[in-house]
């Protein structure tokens, strides 16, 4: 029986850019996003051919920063197919406006801190005291927070969960972490050192299946190792399309190599039971 699929890691692009202007964090614009934008439609055609049922996307915050205006579009028009993920500024003096904005009205899932990435350095205020009023908000509302970070901001992400026990919390791409060492894949022990708080989640991306593809025990032993520890209703899969090279149908493989020896409940976490109960709007 054909498993539901759900894709909590793609991004969306417009072409029109007079309605859509490019306001990139960090005033960088990233390199994907110029050469090989996909815009609703053809996101939605791509789901269609790879088998995606539902996806929560992401803002891309290195085209629009903390303007979610194109995704809020796109989710409105997208009758239930969708929801979003919407970037905004936990250092402004306005977050709480911000996300009652994007989630109250707009209809937003979750939220979305980009703190690293491929056109800036680790950032080191995840844990800044002026964060604490958008934690607590969050925190209080049960809203998931996706953070894309690097492992030298692990610490910081950890002083924020001791301080608010009752976040849901998703590490984008793993907390970046390279897998090609090998099992016992070392150079995840940080991320490993997290389990310990229920409300830390795993989004297992393809940047995470390819590096691990390199290792000698190959994307397979990785997501068991990352199970082992984590649990596979802890864990959701993404693609980072179209960030990762190819077309959503060739990621979708990398999920199911990787997939391919575990069982039908751990998979099934992973295909979409995660994704459903981070983002209740895929059911």
């Amino acid at each position: 029986m054909p498993r539901v699929l759900a894709d909590i890691h793609p991004h969306v692009i417009s072409p029109d850019e007079s309605r859509y202007p490019k306001v990139p964090l960090g005033g960088v614009r990233s390199k994907w996003s110029e050469e090989r934008p996909v815009d609703w439609e053809q996101l939605s055609a791509a789901m269609d051919e790879a088998g995606v049922t539902k996806a929560a996307v992401v803002q891309s915050s290195t085209t629009y920063g903390h303007d979610n205006s194109y995704l809020a579009d796109c989710v409105d028009r997208a009758g239930g197919k969708i929801t979003g993920v919407c970037s905004v500024g936990f250092m402004d003096d306005d977050v709480i406006q911000q996300i009652e904005y994007w989630i109250g009205e707009r209809g937003m899932s979750g939220v979305r801190l980009f703190t690293t990435g491929s056109t800036m350095g680790q950032a080191g205020w995840l844990d800044d005291a002026k964060t604490k009023p958008a934690w607590a908000y969050v925190a209080e509302h049960g809203i998931p927070v996706c953070v894309q970070l690097t492992a030298p901001a692990l610490p910081q992400l950890e002083n924020v969960l001791k301080e608010f026990p009752g976040l849901s919390v998703i590490l984008d791409h793993v907390a970046m972490t390279d897998f090609t060492d090998g099992p016992p894949y070392a150079a995840a022990d940080a991320v490993y050192g997290l389990a310990r708080f229920e409300g830390v989640n795993l989004k297992v991306t393809s940047r995470t299946l390819l590096s691990a593809a390199r290792s000698s025990g190959g994307s397979p032993a990785a997501l068991k190792e990352l199970i082992g520890h984590f649990g596979s209703d802890r864990i959701a899969w993404g693609s980072n399309y179209p960030a990762n090279e190819g077309t959503l149908g060739s990621l979708v493989r990398l999920l199911q190599e990787a997939t391919a020896d575990l069982t039908d409940a751990d998979a099934g976490n992973i295909y979409s039971g995660t994704a459903v109960r981070l983002y209740p709007k895929l059911g």
